[in-house]
């Protein structure tokens, strides 16, 4: 491969007028998907352990629910941060990349996001490497 790309003629006469073309809905499980992601990438959250019964599932990062309608969403996450940690710092970072993130990849205008810090978790450093 050469990077080259090939020019290729498309049938601009044939597409419908843009107001014409129909809508685009975007599920609020991607709004949520967008959140999560967004979130994780905030330093200081971290991923905890999932327990479902009593039996552990594995790790995972925010939690996310999403409310609202039309063009606002509403938002809740629920995260896990390090501690020790400033947490007021972290939750506000977090608040401001997901509204940043949410807003910019879909469109929708994120009216509130509550944050629940549900667990402190220390940096695990495994006894034996």
């Amino acid at each position: 491969m050469t990077g080259h790309l090939a020019e290729v003629d498309l049938p601009r006469g044939e597409l419908a007028e843009p107001e014409e073309r129909g809508t685009l809905s975007i599920a609020h499980a991607v709004v949520r998907k967008v959140a999560q992601h967004a979130a994780d990438q905030v330093p200081g959250t971290v991923q905890a352990e999932r327990r479902v019964a009593g039996l552990t599932t594995g790790r995972s990062g925010a939690g996310v629910k999403v409310g609202g309608q039309d063009n606002d969403v509403d938002l809740a996450l629920d995260l896990a941060l390090r501690y020790p940690g400033p947490v007021r710092s972290v939750t506000g970072d977090v608040r401001s990349k997901v509204t940043e993130e949410v807003e910019r990849i879909t469109a929708y205008h994120v009216r509130s996001v509550a944050v629940t810090v549900s667990a402190l978790l220390p940096d695990a450093r495994p006894r034996v490497q």
